[in-house]
């Protein structure tokens, strides 16, 4: 785990909520002049705490009127199977994000799509014509109550 003073915990703080804040301003918030504070933010980014700037887009906003997290269970693992998997959901507009599961399934898609007719297409056509998928089970976000929008902080201050 990183060793981050106060003035860096809040400087993150700070950006999560407004990465597009002034170093000048930013300086302020945190008590630093702007030189130390610009060496500082510098540092997070070569030291990759800090990977990038990025716009959050509503997705509703933009069309995306369905969510849905997809876990999806493979028939092998010997076989080459997750590395072609893995390969396909990168190319998959439709998946903001993939991750790797213990337990019953071994993968969770986040997933985003105009329509329930463009769900039961991703997932009839597309993602279950995958090499190696045994089954998949598919749950409708409700309602987003939380996140994703930031990256807990509190456990640096220990």
């Amino acid at each position: 785990m990183p060793k981050l003073d106060e003035f860096e915990i809040k400087m993150l703080e700070a950006l999560q909520h407004d990465g597009r804040k002034p170093v000048s301003e930013l300086a302020q918030e945190i008590g630093l002049s702007t030189t130390p504070c610009a060496r500082r933010f510098d540092g997070l980014q070569e030291a990759g705490i800090i990977e990038g700037f990025q716009a959050v887009i509503s997705r509703r906003g933009v069309g995306l009127m369905v969510e849905v997290f997809i876990q999806v269970r493979l028939t092998s693992h010997t076989d080459g199977s997750p590395e072609a998997f893995m390969a396909a959901v990168e190319r998959m507009d439709e998946v903001s994000a993939c991750w790797t599961l213990t337990g019953e399934h071994d993968f969770l898609l986040h997933v985003m799509v105009p329509s329930v007719d463009d769900l039961n297409e991703f997932v009839m056509h597309r993602l279950m014509r995958l090499k190696g998928v045994r089954d998949v089970h598919t749950q409708l976000v409700l309602q987003n109550i939380k996140g994703p929008s930031r990256v807990p902080l509190g456990h640096l201050r220990r």
